[in-house]
């Protein structure tokens, strides 16, 4: 299973960024102030009630360790480490989850049912959970219900399983750091334009003239 290549193309997108701006009733703030919020305060943008929601989040936990331990092997196997970057439990993605399904509660049953069905398909063809099984058994096991076209009636519950946790593992993987370094992804960056380019003055048979040539910036193309 090429895992990781397949999982790039999917993942390439838009990503936004927030704007932070100076509070107007706090004159005492030095210029270089706001790029020091943006740097040690993640609520800085937040309002005052997503900041409190985040806090209760925060503060609670969804998995039992059986489950997170279970979540980690299975959102390895889905984006494993290799040369280019960490794992998905490098990046911190069963934390993620964890997060997602206390801030999305609708997830919670179908992730925890499918949890659950993995244990006891397990437990029945190996008398193990998943998470104790050999590298090669879980392998077996979620080669079953990661194709969903290739996959049995019987195993349609896992599938469905399979594919929730993959989205989130996912998500959480190509929203971090190591995610955004392993597509390549730099986000936008100012260039440098040294005007219109000369083929296409002539085409229409216009130049610069001295002045502008003179008080124009030019960049090294170097």
């Amino acid at each position: 299973m090429d895992r990781r290549n397949s999982i790039k193309a999917l993942v390439l997108g838009t990503v936004s960024t927030g704007v932070l701006i100076e509070a107007c009733d706090n004159p005492d703030k030095k210029a270089g102030d706001v790029k020091d919020i943006a740097k040690n305060d993640a609520n800085a943008d937040r309002m005052a009630e997503e900041v409190e929601f985040n806090k209760k989040l925060n503060a609670e936990k969804f998995f039992t360790e059986h489950e997170l331990a279970t979540v980690a092997v299975l959102s390895d196997i889905i984006i494993p480490k290799d040369e280019a970057s960490g794992s998905a439990t490098d990046a911190k993605v069963p934390e993620f989850i964890d997060f997602m399904m206390r801030d999305k509660p609708e997830h919670q049953t179908p992730m925890r049912g499918g949890l659950k069905w993995l244990d006891l398909d397990c437990m029945k063809r190996y008398e193990k959970s998943f998470k104790d099984l050999s590298a090669e058994q879980q392998i077996a096991v979620v080669d079953r219900i990661a194709y969903p076209k290739k996959a049995k009636p019987e195993d349609k519950a896992g599938v469905n399983f399979f594919s929730l946790l993959r989205n989130f593992t996912v998500t959480g993987f190509y929203t971090t750091e190591m995610g955004y370094k392993d597509v390549g992804y730099v986000g936008n960056k100012p260039n440098q334009w040294n005007g219109v380019p000369a083929d296409v003055l002539k085409q229409y048979n216009v130049a610069y003239t001295e002045k502008e040539l003179k008080e124009c910036i030019s960049f090294d193309k170097a």
